[in-house]
């Protein structure tokens, strides 16, 4: 049987999916408990793997300054590091280099990426197949273990919980209102009428990045709803996971949060707006409702979204029942 003594797990995309290459990280740390692991994520994303007990390392690549000389840098990193086993979870050239020079003796990634003819193992990434996106990383490092797929796990410490404290009560729900996207955003109007269903005596938090505090703050005045709190900007990815994972519910778009409740296996209800949980992105946790407006033909519009609805009516958002 083979076993890795040194592994790298490779995903320099967004966030959500940075959270979801965890369930590599606990299956490979299941399956091979005295290995080293390390995990390779876009600067911006370290956060999630703070005092992460399975990483010896977290190494980060800055994308936005100096991308060529950092990405040279990083490769000779990789390269003194010597992994044995490098597994990339992204399918476009950059990651794809690292890869393919990293010096592993086992390469694994999707046949998609420009430099996978220099791979060991090349699996098919395909959005339109069912797969949720665990299963795609799985099949991944199949070859050498088996197919038992792990659901994605984030660990806040003690501080980070002991910083939300104050906010943990029984009675509250999260609303995390904002997306990179506009076309995977539900419409303003549409979380007030969330709000406002919302019983008085439950607390709500609106969370999010620093910069969604206005959008946060356009609903809270909106709503009659007596106990609307703007928290966006005010914690770190992993305070907010320990503050959704004791929430009664949490309400997301296709967006990061989703991903963190299911890494914390906390409650969710997820509104998938142009794209489609089919796509492989849906929520994990075991108390999950996906909301959507099935009768759209017009749905998916995209992988991602747009920052525009491409019909112009943007009905997938503001035909969604609440």
């Amino acid at each position: 049987m083979v076993n890795y003594q040194n592994i790298l797990v490779i995903q320099t995309a967004f966030i959500g999916d940075a959270i979801l290459a965890s369930s590599l990280i606990e299956k490979l740390h299941n399956y091979f408990p005295q290995s080293q692991l390390s995990i390779l994520v876009r600067k911006g994303n370290e956060g999630l793997y703070n005092n992460h007990p399975f990483l010896k390392s977290v190494l980060v690549w800055d994308k936005q300054n100096n991308k060529s000389k950092n990405i040279l840098n990083l490769l000779f990193q990789i390269r003194k590091n010597k992994y044995d086993c490098v597994i990339n979870c992204h399918r476009f050239a950059s990651s794809g280099f690292l890869t393919a020079f990293s010096g592993a003796k086992h390469k694994a990634g999707y046949k998609q990426n420009p430099f996978s003819f220099l791979f060991d193992t090349r699996i098919k990434h395909s959005l339109l197949e069912g797969f949720h996106e665990i299963d795609r990383y799985n099949q991944l490092i199949e070859d050498f273990t088996n197919s038992k797929v792990f659901k994605p796990k984030l660990y806040p410490s003690q501080n980070d919980k002991e910083f939300v404290k104050e906010y943990i009560n029984t009675n509250y729900v999260c609303m995390a209102p904002g997306s990179a996207w506009l076309t995977k955003q539900l419409p303003v109007l549409k979380w007030v009428e969330l709000c406002n269903k919302t019983p008085h005596e439950t607390t709500i938090y609106l969370i999010g990045a620093a910069h969604e505090k206005s959008l946060a703050e356009e609903i809270k005045k909106g709503t009659s709803h007596p106990n609307t709190i703007n928290l966006c900007g005010q914690f770190n990815l992993l305070q907010t996971m320990a503050l959704i994972s004791a929430a009664q519910m949490n309400y997301v778009n296709d967006s990061a949060p989703l991903h963190l409740a299911s890494a914390s296996n906390a409650p969710v209800t997820a509104f998938f707006l142009s794209t489609i949980p089919t796509f492989g992105f849906g929520p994990l946790s075991d108390k999950n409702v996906v909301k959507e407006v099935r009768t759209l033909k017009c749905r998916p519009c995209g992988d991602h979204g747009f920052r525009a609805c491409p019909e112009k009516h943007f009905k997938c958002g503001y035909d969604m029942v609440i």
